[in-house]
């Protein structure tokens, strides 16, 4: 038997049992750097397929390590995210969050399943393969500084040097079966906006003896759209969206201050710099010619999410090997972000997209939603291929 049919073979035979890692961490979700009880499971697992680790790596981070034939001839690592979101779960199912509040609604509990099965199978068979394989289960994904930042501080890239970066993240747009990828400039970088604009309050009735934070705001926000529509070049994607504000006056009441957060991500490093000094000036200026002022902070989140396009390619061809040229797509850009982005600034790095989509089980609800689930057949392929593309 081939090694291919090797994976798949193992891929199937342990699919229950990876099952229910993806339930067990589904069940007890925790948030971005308090994952002490996620990181003991991960630890607890390794330890029972006998493969050396560390923990408490950039927080709460574990890193394991298999070594193949020929240790040092190839130095590759397979990264899984494993925090959960504020997201209160409203899925009527047996393993629904146990924590108030708390949801893998972004599906890092099936990275971090996939990654203990893949890790498994590369256990079983590290006397066909050549190299060693790093298993960097990370923390904090959902917040930033983000947790690959802090791993990567750590020396989660050394001792052995990683010579290539995989990640996979489940997508519920695409069918289960089917895997993603995309070449270059894939995901966008991501900036806080934290926004005060102070005025004058007082009565509803009286607008002239106020000066009306609520109506700066509502100029700023339109206004700071020219960043997109008017100022940035048409072919650097961009994208400003503002999802919260906070005016905390009444049906008559103008209040003194208007609280706005927001969020800038583009795919361009010089533009995102430029944007920076453009939408704090233009927000200043605005406000004081109304006779206000504002403080608009920035808080400078995770870079632009680039594939590396001769690993990106080879690894499209072994999912096209793995599951056939008909289940493997092209991807678009997408305007989200994504912490893998770090080490995709420092080594040649894949990040590629799981297929997790049943709509005849009314599987189609979207992440970072209430209602995310799986189709868990999906763990097959996402064992299976990590394993596949990490013997590679």
């Amino acid at each position: 038997m081939d090694l291919k049919s090797k994976i798949q073979k193992r891929s199937a035979e342990i699919y229950n049992q990876v099952v229910e890692y993806r339930r067990h961490l589904h069940r007890h979700p925790e948030l971005s750097y308090k994952e002490e009880k996620t990181s003991e499971f991960i630890c607890d697992r390794l330890t029972e397929l006998g493969i050396a680790h560390q923990k408490n790596i950039g927080g709460f981070g574990v890193v394991g390590i298999i070594e193949g034939k020929n240790p040092q001839q190839k130095i590759r690592a397979l990264r899984a995210d494993m925090d959960a979101l504020p997201i209160q779960e409203t899925n009527p199912v047996a393993y629904q969050s146990i924590h108030e509040g708390v949801m893998h609604a972004c599906g890092h509990d099936v990275h971090t399943s996939s990654l203990l099965g893949a890790a498994q199978i590369l256990n079983e068979l590290k006397d066909e393969w050549e190299g060693t394989i790093k298993l960097v289960f990370q923390p904090a994904e959902e917040k930033l500084p983000g947790g690959a930042s802090l791993m990567i501080k750590a020396g989660v890239l050394n001792n052995p040097e990683v010579k290539f970066m995989h990640g996979q993240h489940v997508m519920p747009q695409i069918p289960t079966g089917k895997v993603g990828f995309r070449s270059g400039l894939y995901m966008a970088s991501t900036d806080e906006l934290y926004v005060t604009v102070k005025g004058k309050g007082g009565h509803g009735a009286m607008p002239h003896l106020n000066i009306d934070p609520v109506l700066i705001s509502s100029h700023l926000i339109i206004a700071l759209q020219q960043l997109v529509s008017r100022i940035a070049n048409p072919i650097i994607p961009s994208v400003l969206s503002f999802g919260k504000v906070i005016a905390n006056g009444a049906t008559n009441v103008i209040p003194d201050e208007v609280y706005l957060e927001g969020t800038f991500r583009t795919l361009d490093e010089k533009w995102r710099e430029e944007a920076h000094i453009r939408m704090k000036q233009m927000a200043e200026d605005l406000a004081k010619a109304m006779g206000g002022t504002c403080d608009f902070e920035i808080r400078k989140g995770y870079p632009f999410l680039y594939n590396d396009e001769i690993l990106t390619a080879r690894n499209k061809a072994l999912a096209q090997e793995y599951l056939g040229h008909e289940n493997v797509i092209d991807l678009d850009i997408w305007m989200a972000a994504e912490d893998f982005a770090y080490y995709s600034q420092v080594v040649p790095s894949c990040f590629y997209r799981l297929g997790t989509r049943n709509e005849a089980r009314g599987i189609i609800s979207s992440v970072h939603t209430p209602t995310f689930d799986i189709d868990e057949e999906a763990l097959k392929i996402g064992m299976g291929l990590m394993a596949w593309i990490g013997v590679h």
